[in-house]
């Protein structure tokens, strides 16, 4: 009974084992200069392998935030409260927290992954398509018809606009305590705007 639990735990470990070597690889050398070859030879496992778990080069960084992948709809499926109202809270929470995600994290590690992110191209690339499944998934929680199409493109991009605003005031030398302040008026704004335009009017997201 315990078997596949081990068994997932194992291969759990196996995709972040494999993902920070291949970081701390892409982060000394850069993306392009490495090779999946090298990747799987500093893990200590064949090439064949290494893409059973990784399809493509860029899930090797992808699998960073793979979690926060459909995090939108979750928070929206789960939550008592109108869409905006439960995603305005959910991002606020994660500015509080400094959630990586927000882009207000001024961790040197959590500053090396996102220029690695948004300084390649085709991790670039990658990365929308992770954001058009996150979007796709937001729209069939709200039901899946255009309406829900058109809300569930612009909380998308809401959320990504703001996130990397923060990074870049960050990684420009600027603190998290003085960007905080900022940053959560920003959403604030972000969600009001959305929660006045909302499919069936403001009542409809904040009631």
């Amino acid at each position: 009974m315990t078997e596949p639990g081990l068994r997932e735990r194992k291969k759990q470990r196996m995709y972040e084992t494999v993902s920070d070597i291949a970081i701390r690889l892409f982060l000394e050398k850069g993306f392009d200069a490495v090779s999946v070859a090298e990747v799987a030879a500093a893990a200590e496992i064949s090439k064949p392998t290494l893409f059973r778990y990784f399809p493509a080069k860029e899930d090797l960084v992808l699998h960073r935030i793979a979690d926060h992948e459909g995090e939108a709809a979750r928070v929206v499926a789960e939550a008592a409260e109108p869409p905006v109202e439960a995603l305005r809270r959910h991002v606020l929470a994660g500015l509080e927290r400094c959630d990586p995600v927000t882009g207000l994290n001024d961790h040197p590690q959590v500053l090396a992954f996102h220029s690695l992110l948004y300084g390649t191209p085709s991790l670039v690339a990658r990365a929308y398509a992770h954001q058009e499944r996150s979007e796709a998934a937001l729209a069939e929680v709200l039901g899946g018809d255009l309406d829900a199409r058109l809300a569930a493109g612009q909380v998308m991009a809401v959320l990504r606009v703001l996130a990397l605003d923060n990074w870049r005031r960050i990684a420009a030398g600027e603190r998290v305590a003085d960007v905080r302040p900022d940053a959560v008026a920003a959403a604030e704004r972000a969600f009001g705007r959305l929660a006045a335009g909302w499919p069936g009017g403001e009542s409809s997201a904040t009631r």
